[in-house]
């Protein structure tokens, strides 16, 4: 049974059927990011319920109407809330095959089920709107030998994303649009670094401007209410400049980072049994003084989601103190646990809506904007409350993607064979979405007089994929006497989940050093991952992606001509989901221009190859950018990048051009693609540059200038 059935076993919280509209309504927990999930998770309901795609309506999710499938991430959501969708909408066929049988005193194994319409030997007898209150759906779900085994799914079909058309023309309704005419506007008064505690403040001049409604004081946490946007802007500003702060450095120092993190206390855990059990190798092999032993070390900074639309939030609070927030948050079920704990009310006198927002990628701002209007709104009950953040506040406020380094020791014989691998990475947690900690953590619960301590980020299991230890466990068979994660305790900088997690850092590593062992060994970076791999989902992968980008073969690094390098990486997300295998083409000159990429991705079987090449071409345009512009800076005290001019992404004019293979696989389960070209798709751009100029980048983001400094540190 799927995890997100057994917590949601009643079959009417996942469908119900409108006959007015001959429609089916179906209740996913998890929400649309961008990514298009609810597109696929109908064309499953609408296959396994035997109607076209039209007479599907997906619901968008809502606590007290919505199943609770915690949150939204994870490349989870096809494999927990679609292959839910998929027994649900089987079951109910089933037993509406069964009423229709009754009905007409005929076997249920002779009905078929067409366009919605049931016939048994080919001779009418109902469809699903004309029996609708003869079925009832407020039952149980329980697995049951009778109902039929897999079927050829409705997959392999594109069809087209819901909601692209309002998209291409401007009219789809994100969160941002929800303006009425009595919207309050709200803004909150960021402090001037991570610490800083408020001193005084005064509001006399901000209490007397026009448009004003409401200042709200809790502790260090001030914010603004007004008729009008550009008014509570001012406001906000010129609370600001009467504001008394005190501030405390708290940072380490950038240009050391990773050994600062060496030095932190952490949580260690040790996986290198896991691994040995997983490929089945003996640890080490036996020393010799032939082998070759490597000991690089590789880190990733602090990286920002950085969406090109702000966090956004709307709240109404009424009289009686219930609560309606509207949200693009990833988990409006761990939202509401947050906001109740925070206000020290009952969940079930708050309602949480998800409406679209921007693109998506981890645990962003959108929680806490959320609590952001939900608090402000308790000053002007019976009004709706809407807050936008500004750029600075995204950028430096919302939660960061860790930094991570990663220390690798690994020996190999004469003949370039591993014969000892060992891995250790130490990282802030990946985790601290609101709803799993016995406290808040929303940002500004955290500067209420009465406030919230302020908490640690975690890393999930390594059962659920971990966070720091995310593909920490190479995607070969080696044998692996050390895998450690350590996860830093006191990290002052607020992390949380960012696409991927620890993917990232950990297969950037992984990759680099077997690239560097193929080249001085003088074998083929492809021939030599093949040599290590025994599962033929991975081969297939690697051979795919060689064959569509005409794989030029090793000319060993630095001798090529024109500065053109080619360079490959592969993983398995989280070592049981999507296979994914990169060849980059990258050309150097006055900066690093990644001109192709070439992808090969097995995500078992299909639902819709349009939404999977999207996400992997999405993913491999994301990491193109973290891997060669993004980087956060810091100061003692806070975050500085506040706009685009300092924390530049990706453009459109630098975008690479992407070749994706899709290889099916209709017997295999389906598995996310939301996150595994990113991780292959630096490694394969720290390899390219390495093949194009004989220079081996450690450390991202992999710029011009960072080449030209490690030339220098070489010479």
């Amino acid at each position: 049974m799927p995890i997100s059935i057994a917590g949601n076993r009643l079959i009417s919280t996942w469908i119900s059927i409108d006959a007015h509209s001959r429609t089916f309504r179906i209740y996913s927990g998890k929400v649309e990011l961008g990514q298009n999930i609810l597109t696929a998770i109908g064309q499953i309901a609408a296959h396994e319920l035997r109607v076209s795609f039209e007479c599907i309506e997906m619901v968008r999710a809502r606590t007290g109407l919505s199943p609770d499938e915690s949150i939204t991430s994870g490349s989870l959501s096809i494999q927990h809330s679609g292959m839910a969708v998929r027994l649900i909408c089987r079951r109910v066929r089933h037993l509406f095959v069964v009423r229709a049988a009754a009905m007409h005193s005929v076997a249920p194994e002779s009905i078929t089920v067409a366009a919605g319409t049931f016939y048994s030997d080919k001779i009418r007898v109902g469809d699903y709107w004309e029996l609708a209150k003869e079925v009832d759906l407020d039952v149980f779900y329980a697995d049951d030998a009778s109902l039929p085994e897999k079927e050829i799914p409705y997959v392999s079909a594109s069809v087209p994303a819901l909601g692209i058309t309002e998209k291409s023309t401007g009219r789809y309704g994100f969160i941002h649009d929800m303006l009425s005419d009595r919207v309050l506007h709200g803004r909150i008064l960021r402090p001037p670094s991570i610490q800083a505690t408020l001193i005084d403040i005064d509001a006399t001049a901000v209490e007397q401007m026009k448009g004003v409604v409401a200042i709200a004081r809790d502790g260090s946490l001030v914010g603004v209410l007004a008729e009008h946007e550009y008014i509570a802007e001012r406001a906000v500003v010129m609370l600001g400049q009467s504001a008394t702060w005190q501030e405390a450095d708290c940072l380490p120092d950038p240009g050391r980072l990773g050994a600062w993190m060496r030095e932190q206390a952490c949580d260690t855990i040790d996986y290198a049994d896991a691994a040995s059990a997983a490929s089945g190798l003996n640890l080490p092999g036996r020393e010799d003084r032939n082998d070759s032993v490597y000991e690089p070390d590789y880190d990733k900074p602090f990286i920002k989601h950085a969406s090109i639309g702000p966090s956004c939030a709307y709240a109404i609070c009424h009289e009686d103190d219930r609560l309606h927030v509207w949200t693009h948050s990833q988990g409006v079920y761990n939202l509401r646990t947050d906001l109740a704990l925070v206000f020290g009310v009952d969940e079930q006198h708050i309602v949480v809506e998800h409406v679209p927002g921007a693109g998506c990628y981890g645990h962003n701002g959108a929680d806490d904007v959320a609590f952001d209007a939900a608090w402000l709104s308790r000053y002007a009950k019976g009004r709706q409350v809407r807050i936008q953040w500004s750029r600075a506040d995204e950028l430096c406020w919302s939660p960061q993607g860790p930094a991570m380094s990663m220390h690798l020791k690994v020996r190999v014989d004469k003949e370039g064979r591993i014969q000892d691998w060992q891995h250790q990475t130490w990282s802030p947690g990946h985790s601290l979405r609101p709803g799993r900690a016995p406290t808040s953590t929303l940002l500004g619960s955290w500067y209420q007089a009465r406030a919230q301590p302020v908490s640690s980020a975690i890393n999930a299991p390594i059962v659920a994929g971990g966070g720091t230890e995310r593909n920490l466990i190479p995607s070969y068979d080696l044998p692996c006497s050390r895998l450690a994660s350590h996860r830093v305790l006191h990290m002052p900088v607020r992390t949380s989940s960012l696409r991927c997690l620890g993917a990232f850092g950990n297969v950037f590593a992984i990759e680099s050093m077997l690239d560097t062992i193929a080249a001085d060994f003088d074998i083929d970076p492809i021939d030599y991952r093949l040599g290590i791999l025994s599962d033929p989902r991975a081969i297939n992968v690697l051979q795919e992606v060689r064959r569509i980008s005409g794989w030029p073969g090793s000319t060993g690094p630095g001798h090529n001509n024109d500065a053109v390098g080619w360079g490959v990486g592969y993983a398995r997300y989280k070592n049981k989901g999507a296979y994914c295998a990169v060849v980059a083409k990258v050309l150097l000159g006055h900066r690093v221009v990644v001109d192709t990429l070439f992808i090969a991705v097995d995500v078992g079987e299909i639902i819709n190859p349009d939404g999977v090449m999207q996400q992997i071409e999405g993913g491999a345009i994301q990491a193109t950018s973290w891997a060669t512009m993004e980087e956060a800076h810091f100061s003692g005290r806070a975050l500085m990048d506040d706009d685009w001019q300092k924390y530049p992404v990706i453009r459109f004019s630098d975008v690479p051009d992407i070749e994706i293979s899709l290889l099916d696989q209709p017997d295999q389960p389906p598995v996310g693609a939301g996150e595994p070209s990113l991780a292959p798709t630096a490694a394969a751009i720290a390899n390219a540059i390495h093949n194009a100029i004989g220079v081996r980048l450690k450390q991202m983001p992999m710029t011009f200038e960072r080449i030209n400094q490690t030339i220098q540190e070489q010479v």
